[in-house]
Formats: C-alpha cells, sequence, structure tokens
C-alpha cells in the first residue's frame, strides 16, 4: 500500500451512551441462568452498530436461550426504541406467540422505554434486565454480535443499507441458525439442535 501510495479508510469511532442510573423497577430475574430446559422460556435481546453506506446504523437482535437461535432482528439508521421493538415483533410471531416467555435485555434505554414495555405487556412476556454495567449478565448476545462482526461483517462495512440487510439477514437467520456449528450445542448450529431436542424431547 505504501508503495502504491494507497491509505486504508478506517469507520470513525462509536460512541456508547453509559447509563447513569440503575433500573430497580425491572429486577435481574434471569441472574446468568443462561442453561434453559426449552423453547420459548427465555429469550435475550440486545443492540449493534454496523457501519454502512457511510455513516452508523444499528442493529436489533432477538435470541431464544434454549439453544442460541436468532428468532428476530431488524435493522436502522437510528438505535431507538422502534427498532428494538421490530426485532421482538419478529420473535414473537415468528415462535408463533408463545405464553410465559421471559425478556432478557441490558439497561439500554430502548429497553426500558414506556413503548417497549407496553408491548412485553400485550405479549404477556416478564421482563428482566441485567445490573449495570454488567456485560456478562447478558452474555450470550455478546456472543452472537462477536461471530457476526469477526466473521461475516467486512471490515470496511456495506456499501449502502440494502446491502447490509440482506447480508446481515443471511447471517443471522440462515448461516448462524442453520449451517454454523456453535459450541453451546456440541458444535450442532442452533437450529438444528432446537430440531433435534424436539425430536427427543416433544417440545412443541
Amino acid at each position: 500500500m505504501k508503495e502504491q501510495g494507497l491509505m486504508s479508510k478506517q469507520p470513525g469511532k462509536h460512541a456508547y451512551k453509559n447509563v447513569q442510573v440503575e433500573r430497580p423497577d425491572i429486577p435481574n430475574l434471569l441472574a446468568r441462568q443462561f442453561d434453559v430446559e426449552q423453547p420459548n422460556q427465555v429469550w435475550c435481546g440486545d443492540i449493534t452498530y454496523i457501519w454502512t453506506g457511510g455513516s452508523w446504523h444499528y442493529a436489533a437482535v432477538v435470541i431464544d436461550l434454549f439453544t442460541r437461535r436468532v428468532i428476530g432482528w431488524s435493522l436502522s439508521n437510528r438505535p431507538d426504541t422502534e427498532l428494538a421493538a421490530r426485532a421482538l415483533d419478529m420473535a414473537y410471531e415468528h415462535r408463533g406467540k408463545p405464553q410465559h416467555v421471559m425478556f432478557h435485555s441490558d439497561q439500554g434505554s430502548q429497553y426500558g422505554a414506556r413503548k417497549f414495555r407496553q408491548r412485553l405487556w400485550r405479549y404477556r412476556i416478564t421482563q428482566s434486565m441485567s445490573r449495570r454495567g454488567n456485560c456478562w449478565d447478558n452474555s450470550p448476545m455478546e456472543r452472537v454480535f462477536r461471530s457476526l462482526k469477526s466473521e461475516w461483517v467486512p471490515s470496511t462495512g456495506y456499501c449502502s443499507i440494502n446491502e447490509a440487510k440482506r447480508d446481515v439477514g443471511y447471517y443471522l437467520m440462515n448461516y448462524y441458525n442453520w449451517e454454523r456449528p456453535h459450541q453451546f450445542n456440541n458444535g450442532l448450529p442452533p437450529a438444528k439442535a432446537e430440531k433435534l431436542a424436539k425430536m427427543v424431547s416433544g417440545f412443541s
């Protein structure tokens, strides 16, 4: 690159907003009990950022903790409550509108907003939140994002939002769920591990 007079272009640093207050009204019910007994018992959600079309865009993802399967996601240029709600809506519809689910997230403002909490109430979903500043309280989501960014997303990001939606959507719902081996499932991809568990145990 030096001989050719080339310079690399890197995305700018992304600034996080730190939570300043604890949420005693939304307790950490999950308490790092990440091994659950069946599908649709506990879902986890989080938001990450992706460089797309010359600016930051944001992906909200929901997984089923049973086999770490991705069950909902959404992409937007704003990390707002609507983004988190769309990912939750997709998960709820995709899983057949289950009952008695717990939804766990970090203390992001999107998940504590009235609009999102009302959506959970409408779906009869119990809410759980990580403690402030404890990323390990939602570590399964951190693992999904680490895999997405280290294995799949181009180092220079995407050229357009449409390209990002196609590529990220394929990774999450197809490759990650159906093809990528997952250590938690003894080498089986999440969707295949869930399918096997249903055959063996008769989960609906």
